[in-house]
């Protein structure tokens, strides 16, 4: 471990990652440092939909090939209600598409990536603190995993280590927020996919969904109360809603073993600005987007990529990049909001029978008409959806 570096990098996420594999590249030098095993972090399922954008970002900075050689793409998904499906074409709109790649085989490229090339690494470490922010000449104190204690000093500290990590907590300015109080009740099930896009179900009973991760595995969303149990949701309980919210006649899903049931409170934050000194923040130590339409993961490495860029400029001379990167990760982060809250309407607004709020339940409605049957309404929506031209 050296004394000194130019980046410390707190947390081994995709933002993390990603932003350490491109300093590296780039002749810059860091060391990431990650609370977790390496193969804790390479097993933990997340998220699974990047966006084309992003996927071509990955490429142009090498860290693609096996995605690209690997992952199946989608340019489509599926509205069920009223017994019906209702089919929606974004690609045909928007020119884009989806990659599936679940979030751990994305850790795991990009792990070695950086760690199997040399990349400077330390897994299981304990005790981050941070140091002298908002000095010319920050540090890092920790503990490393056999025991002994380290101080690391560095030109910039990159926070990347998630919603529960040290470095939010340094963060001044306003941390604004947004409960949409509903619960979404997150399943894994080894269970081949029953569609070959996604599924929305818009039902009375609540909302569904249904997301291919790989060939033999399944994520499923039901809505439930915010604070639900896991244990309210047994295997046959399970399977029923989920029928009874995304079945139809000629849609039947296939059944699995669940091997993951969690409660997600759904909620968003946003720290502005995501910087402080010499501290700069990426991904959801910065920001949350609930999984309502699958962002968070896009908005890490969007985030990555520009920090890295700004990092770059600054030992080039040019340390405007820097300057700007807060308002430039936030023009997306708030269309991601946005979008976020906008599709939740649809989704959540008339899932009750009876609504809560019959009049917001009639706008969602119109709103859903309106995207299944205008194409200028359609286009609008591919466009945020798939992430395209989202930075205005």
């Amino acid at each position: 471990m050296v004394a000194r570096t130019g980046v410390v990098v707190v947390g081994a996420g995709p933002a993390g990652l990603g932003l350490a594999n491109v300093l590296r590249d780039r002749g810059i030098d860091c060391v990431v440092l990650e609370e977790q095993t390496r193969a804790f972090i390479e097993a933990r399922p997340r998220a699974g939909f990047i966006e084309e954008w992003a996927v071509r970002a990955l490429d142009e900075r090498g860290l693609a090939d096996k995605l690209l050689s690997t992952a199946p793409s989608q340019g489509r998904f599926e509205f069920r209600f009223e017994n019906g499906r209702h089919p929606f074409s974004y690609e045909q709109w928007a020119g884009q598409r989806h990659f599936v790649y679940p979030q751990q085989l994305l850790v795991t490229d990009l792990v070695a990536h950086y760690a199997d090339k040399g990349g400077d690494i330390e897994f299981g470490v304990r005790d981050v603190a941070l140091h002298d922010i908002e000095s010319a000449t920050p540090s890092v104190t920790f503990t490393a995993a056999d025991g002994t204690a380290r101080r690391l000093g560095c030109d910039f500290i990159a926070g990347c280590d998630g919603a529960q990590g040290v470095t939010r907590r340094h963060l001044a300015g306003d941390l604004l927020t947004h409960d949409y109080g509903i619960g979404w009740l997150a399943l894994l099930a080894e269970a081949p996919p029953s569609a070959d896009g996604v599924l929305f179900g818009i039902h009375p009973r609540g909302f569904a969904a249904h997301m291919a991760r790989t060939p033999t595995v399944t994520r499923f969303y039901l809505q439930c109360p915010p604070g639900d149990s896991e244990d309210n949701w047994p295997h046959e309980r399970v399977w029923s809603e989920l029928h009874q919210r995304l079945g139809v006649p000629d849609g039947p899903l296939v059944e699995g073993e669940l091997i993951e049931k969690r409660v997600l409170d759904m909620h968003n934050y946003v720290h502005e600005p995501m910087c402080r000194g010499r501290l700069f923040l990426a991904g959801e130590s910065a920001h949350l987007v609930a999984p309502i339409a699958a962002k968070g993961l896009n908005l890490a490495l969007h985030d990555a990529f520009h920090l890295a860029e700004a990092i770059e400029a600054h030992y080039g001379g040019d340390d405007g990049p820097l300057a700007r990167y807060s308002d430039t990760c936030l023009a997306r982060v708030w269309q991601y909001q946005e979008f976020s809250q906008w599709l939740s309407d649809i989704f959540h607004s008339s899932t009750v029978d009876p609504p809560a709020d019959p009049f917001r339940a009639r706008l969602a409605q119109a709103r859903l008409r309106r995207l299944l049957g205008s194409p200028a309404a359609a286009a609008a929506f591919s466009e945020i959806y798939i992430g395209k031209a989202a930075d205005f």
